[in-house]
């Protein structure tokens, strides 16, 4: 615990530890982001759950912040204005103590830390690039459907069956191939997701961790701010600062041609910062018999019956040749009629 936590535990003021806003447009974003994530963390712990009485005058849901320090062993004045998002030193001593009384978990616990500008894991900067071995690798996993993804989950890759699971993703025009722009702006009857109530948040808590390292940087902000004016829906996910990890799961996905997949998806990191490779295998006989089939249909089909379809050329059919795509652009397998 650095002096200015133990002067301000003790009840003082330390007036070196505290200034006016950092003049750096990044760092007052961060401690804005910092104050929001604290103070939604601690309003979903009710006191019974750590042992202190509910009482009948609390306005606000939650614990109240002289509780979260008391549990954490920090002053009242020094995690207040942690919570305010005041330019105040923090140890990752004392960051780990309220992460454990706020009940936090690893990826919650890695994005307090970037947050408050303390890293724990180094992470190199953000790249964007596909080698050239990568649509290689992508071709030879075919039939297995297989992309890469960027943190912000734009896809820059994809092999002949990726495409043909999920047309309307990858032809999307430049600035739109991306899973979360292509979820949260369509209608709910049209999402690829089958329990997309369920997926939608799970996605939205996974791009957290990932903001939280590009805090004040212009493409990451516009793109969280275009999203939340095209979707509401983003909008209030964003807002409850949930944190996740990418994970490996089963998803069911809705295909207007093979109706309901069951597809685990697997991620794997590459060497190109903040990439991965997510590879797509059935769960289930019946949807390793209809990917089969994919392969026999000559055109695919986008959309639901209340809003139309849109009719794709199969890059996996009869006539295919079974191409990868890299964005940004358009997969020559694939052609729009």
């Amino acid at each position: 615990m650095s002096a200015g936590e133990r002067g301000v535990a003790s009840g003082s003021v330390v007036g070196s530890a505290v200034g006016g806003d950092v003049p750096v447009a990044g760092h007052v974003v961060r401690r804005g982001e910092l104050s929001a994530f604290l103070r939604s963390r601690r309003e979903r712990i009710g006191p019974a759950e750590v042992g202190l009485p509910v009482g009948s005058r609390r306005r606000t849901p939650g614990l109240r912040r002289e509780e979260v320090a008391q549990l954490a062993g920090v002053g009242v004045t020094w995690y207040t204005w942690l919570e305010q998002g005041r330019p105040i030193k923090a140890s990752a001593q004392v960051l780990d103590a309220v992460a454990r009384t706020l009940r936090m978990d690893v990826p919650e616990r890695e994005h307090l830390y970037r947050l408050a500008g303390i890293p724990s894991v180094a992470l190199p900067e953000v790249g964007d690039c596909v080698s050239a071995e990568v649509p290689v690798i992508l071709a030879a996993l075919d039939p297995l459907p297989a992309a890469v993804y960027n943190a912000r989950w734009d896809v820059l890759a994809w092999n002949a069956s990726y495409a043909a699971l999920f047309p309307s993703v990858t032809m999307a025009p430049r600035g739109e191939c991306n899973v979360m722009w292509h979820v949260f702006t369509g209608s709910l009857c049209c999402s690829p997701f089958v329990d997309a109530p369920a997926e939608m948040p799970r996605l939205v808590a996974s791009l957290r961790p990932a903001f939280g390292r590009h805090i004040g940087e212009p493409a990451w902000s516009a793109f969280v701010a275009r999203l939340c004016a095209a979707s509401g829906e983003f909008a209030a996910m964003w807002a409850r600062q949930d944190v996740a990890a990418a994970e490996s799961h089963v998803k069911r996905m809705r295909h207007p041609d093979l109706g309901e997949l069951r597809l685990m998806s697997t991620q794997m990191a590459l060497a190109v910062p903040e990439t991965r490779m997510t590879v797509y295998t059935s769960v289930d006989e019946a949807t390793r018999a209809e990917l089969l089939r994919l392969r026999s249909v000559p055109w695919l089909r986008t959309g639901c019956p209340e809003h139309g379809y849109r009719r794709y050329r199969n890059p996996v059919g009869p006539d295919a040749d079974g191409a990868a795509g890299v964005a940004l652009g358009v997969s020559a397998a694939v052609a729009v009629v």
